[in-house]
């Protein structure tokens, strides 16, 4: 594909974009950009919802890893599903009932400030970087396709992309993303679906011929339960899966934000619902795009790339197929990547105003849009020089540490949630950051040690559970013991 055609098709897609953006944003306030007015369809959101969940890393890289994993990630996905449950009748009857704007501030009305700073921060930082690595994925195929032909510099590259995630954000938050996302949504499953159509076409499939294809190929293997150190073992995957799903959605301020909106807590559970169920099949689709990309490199006489995350890329745009499956390519890749951009830097400006700051405490309107303007301005600068840091360290292993890092963060969020529900208990409040910052370390010795303390077995995903315990066990250290009634002199 020219960089021009690349450069025409994402223009095109912002025109519209930022069409419905200004269409849906243009009266909003501070409650419209924090949580839509509450106002928004339980269905719209839930449809908006696949954009979000699926980001560009996951449009890039869930094809090609079927060949390591094969179906493997539906036994995760699965446990999404669980997960959804799980948020949609504990966490989302709690959130509404405590009118929260903020998710963060049940930790405040629950033990105090300083846990309340804790989980807001370590969203933040967790966000940031997961939010930053996304855009960086695809500031390298742009790069690729768009700058380095023009030879323009990466710098130029940055301050496009986070350019475009701040003007279609800026004007109204949530209330607009809801509507934005669906449209993304809708183009991310048209480029996936599509993209099967004129594979299977090329390789004389036809619907039957395609899922007879599927289901002999051995990359289609979805249940493990063989080996219990193999990170594909079933149980470590579901168990993870409901485990993430309750930490990087339901604890999520980026991802509970859009449930917040609906009008009440009846409509944004059947949304819950309903997206989870949407989040599997999407997810299976890719799946079986990226099985239909290996036979059809097997067939051609294609060499794989040494990278997975390449092997969509490559067949897309380098004229193997018409020119129409590039162009959908480009417009599932930025639908998907600057959807979850969108909503995190959303959710970052929501959570440092509220938090962080305290806006929700300002008397004066203006002031808190003010200071919420300046923010919006203060994360996208923020986002930009973590991707160019990332660039400059230029090492595939930054970018799988810099998930690890979040998914660590999520833990103690998770634990302090828990313990929170599930207790009655209060804590020392001036502890829990401590408490917070120590579980990541002891999951970080536990990992690295495992294989030598249990007869070889290696964590995967589910140490996100290991984290949140940590974090538990700490919080029942440092919980307060109960007065004891006065006795009577006479005793």
């Amino acid at each position: 594909m020219s960089p021009f055609l690349v450069l025409t098709t994402i223009i095109c897609y912002f025109i519209v974009l930022f069409t419905i953006s200004y269409i849906a944003g243009r009266k909003a306030d501070n409650q419209g950009f924090f949580i839509g007015n509450r106002k928004s369809p339980w269905f719209v959101v839930a449809f908006a919802m696949i954009g979000s969940t699926i980001s560009g890393v996951t449009f890039i890289s869930v094809p090609g890893m079927v060949a390591v994993s094969n179906f493997a990630y539906l036994q995760m996905v699965l446990g999404f599903v669980v997960g959804q449950l799980i948020i949609a009748f504990v966490l989302i009857p709690l959130f509404y009932k405590m009118n929260l704007v903020s998710i963060y501030e049940y930790l405040e009305q629950r033990f105090g400030v300083s846990s309340y700073k804790t989980g807001a921060w370590f969203f933040f930082l967790s966000k940031m970087l997961g939010a930053a690595v996304r855009l960086f994925l695809v500031c390298v195929v742009l790069q690729l396709l768009v700058f380095k032909p023009l030879h323009l510099p990466f710098l130029l590259n940055v301050v496009f992309t986070v350019s475009l995630v701040w003007l279609y954000t800026f004007r109204g938050g949530v209330k607009s993303l809801i509507w934005t996302d669906t449209l993304k949504t809708f183009c991310l499953i048209s480029s996936v679906v599509l993209c099967i159509y004129y594979i299977a076409t090329e390789l004389n499939m036809g619907f039957g011929g395609m899922v007879t294809a599927i289901a002999d190929n051995s990359y289609s293997k979805m249940f493990f339960f063989d080996d219990v150190n193999d990170k594909r073992y079933f149980f470590k995957q579901f168990l993870a899966g409901i485990f993430t799903m309750i930490a990087m959605s339901g604890l999520d301020q980026d991802m509970m934000q859009r449930n917040l909106s609906c009008k009440n807590f009846k409509d944004s559970q059947k949304n819950m619902i309903t997206s989870g169920i949407f989040q599997f099949l999407v997810v299976f689709l890719f799946l079986v795009l990226g099985v239909l990309l290996y036979i059809y490199t097997a067939k051609s006489g294609i060499t794989n790339p040494a990278k997975s995350d390449e092997l969509f890329p490559l067949i897309a745009t380098q004229g193997f197929f018409p020119t129409v499956v590039g162009i959908l390519f480009i417009v599932g890749l930025i639908s998907a990547a600057y959807s979850a951009a969108g909503s995190a830097l959303t959710a970052l400006t929501t959570s440092f105003t509220v938090d962080i700051l305290g806006s929700n405490k300002m008397k004066n309107e203006l002031k808190t849009v003010r200071v919420r303007k300046q923010v919006h301005i203060g994360m996208s600068v923020v986002m930009g020089l973590v991707i160019l840091a990332i660039n400059l360290l230029n090492n595939t292993s930054v970018i799988d540490a810099v998930y690890i890092l979040a998914s660590y963060t999520y833990g103690p969020i998770l634990g302090l949630f828990a313990f929170g529900i599930f207790t009655k208990k209060q804590v020392i409040d001036k502890y829990v950051p401590l408490i917070a910052l120590l579980s990541p370390v002891l999951c970080f010795i536990l990992q690295k040690n495992s294989v030598h303390w249990f007869n070889g077995y290696t964590f995967s995903y589910e140490l996100l559970i290991m984290n949140a315990l940590f974090t538990f066990g700490g919080l029942m250290v440092i919980a307060k013991k109960k007065e004891q009634p006065p006795t009577s002199k006479g005793e």
